[in-house]
């Protein structure tokens, strides 16, 4: 993944970050649609207010939304539909393979003649396909924001921590004690690439526990001891961004690995509380757009993604959620405040030392959720 996050990823930083001196020339989507109603599935904070207002002023359809917390929750729902009541979903790009139910594939294949895909960042787009947005041989997915987990962390407990100087190991230092927070699942990765980086497990920076199930265990094996043996850090567990944020917010913890989402949005009440990239990468996620193989109002559906696709309603997205939008000049919408905080974290040496989720295989989706079942009960 290398070229992906070299390539995709100092182009995208320099999208979202620059402000351009010069206003947008926006021309209207084009949507085509006057009347209808479209059913949207997403994240909880992707789709907010001030976004269901602006589509059904531009288009006139109705929007229903629904929201889940985690990609099980949503391949769960859709599996238990057989694909049906819903006309668009935002699947993570490496979870889209899931969405396989025995012969039946739940996402059906995107008409790219009728989506305006010239509005994503292209490297992004071409990209996507190696990490799951084709499926079959048909696009399937279309990119729709990316961002990280990384560590967010107290700066007045943890006086003497640079930005350079930030690790994943924050977590099991004794100032955090009984207030580390994560996600079970994904610190055994961020764990992983801590112990990889001071050659305590040899891992290739953990991209070997997509390589076969022995490796997997392996790796996770060592990981989850580690962990195990620190459990005297453990503050909360969180598996969506209200926990998340309730961690730093209720239940006193003051280092953790979170989304940028929630880091960020910390960051604004409290400056103390910073989002950082850590020396071993920041591990990355690309979400996308699809349509359910039993979507019943098509043309709405496709109206949806365009209206999405805009790049004004993507830097209202940006502005809502601090996550960084896949389509190029969002961050002209975004507002003074995504842009200083994108300017904090990321800077062109992190965004060249990313670590990019890897399409899902079933050996490692089931054996991570076992090994994260082992953390959970050491609590």
């Amino acid at each position: 993944m290398n070229s992906i996050t070299r390539r995709s990823m100092l182009k995208a930083g320099a999208a979202s970050a620059t402000l351009l001196a010069a206003p947008a020339v926006l021309t209207r989507p084009g949507f085509g649609q006057s009347s209808g109603t479209v059913n949207v599935f997403t994240w909880g904070d992707y789709v907010q207010p001030n976004m269901i207002q602006k589509f059904e002023k531009d288009t006139g359809i109705k929007l229903n939304l629904s929201t889940y917390g985690s990609n099980d929750e949503a391949t769960q729902k859709l599996k238990a539909s057989g694909g049906k009541g819903f006309d668009v979903i935002f699947p993570s790009i490496t979870n889209v393979a899931n969405y396989q139910d025995g012969d039946t594939f739940l996402l059906q294949p995107i008409d790219e003649g009728k989506v305006k895909t010239g509005n994503v960042i292209a490297s992004m787009y071409r990209d996507s396909i190696q990490l799951g947005a084709v499926q079959n041989g048909k696009r399937v997915a279309v990119p729709f924001n990316w961002g990280t987990e990384a560590v967010t962390f107290d700066a007045e407990v943890f006086k003497d921590v640079g930005d350079g100087d930030v690790s994943y190991g924050m977590l099991w230092d004794p100032r955090a004690k009984n207030k580390a927070a994560f996600r079970q699942k994904s610190v055994l990765i961020g764990t992983g690439l801590y112990l990889d980086a001071k050659g305590e497990i040899n891992s290739n920076r953990m991209l070997d526990v997509y390589k076969s199930e022995a490796d997997m265990r392996r790796i996770f094996d060592k990981v989850a001891a580690y962990i195990v043996d620190h459990k005297e850090n453990f503050g909360a567990f969180w598996n969506n961004a209200t926990e998340a944020l309730n961690a730093f917010q209720q239940s006193g913890c003051v280092a953790g690995q979170t989304w940028d989402s929630t880091g960020l949005l910390l960051n604004r009440d409290k400056p103390a509380l910073k989002y950082r990239m850590p020396r071993e990468g920041g591990m990355t996620w690309m979400d996308s757009m699809a349509i359910p193989s039993g979507a019943e109002n098509l043309e709405q559906a496709y109206a949806f993604l365009n209206a999405m696709l805009d790049p004004e309603m993507a830097g209202i997205m940006s502005a809502n959620t601090g996550y960084n939008s896949c389509v190029d000049g969002a961050a002209q919408h975004a507002g003074e405040t995504y842009a200083k905080q994108f300017q904090e974290v990321y800077t062109k040496d992190n965004l060249a030392n990313l670590w990019w989720w890897q399409p899902d295989t079933p050996f490692f989706a089931a054996g991570q959720q076992e090994y994260a079942e082992k953390i959970t009960n050491a609590s």
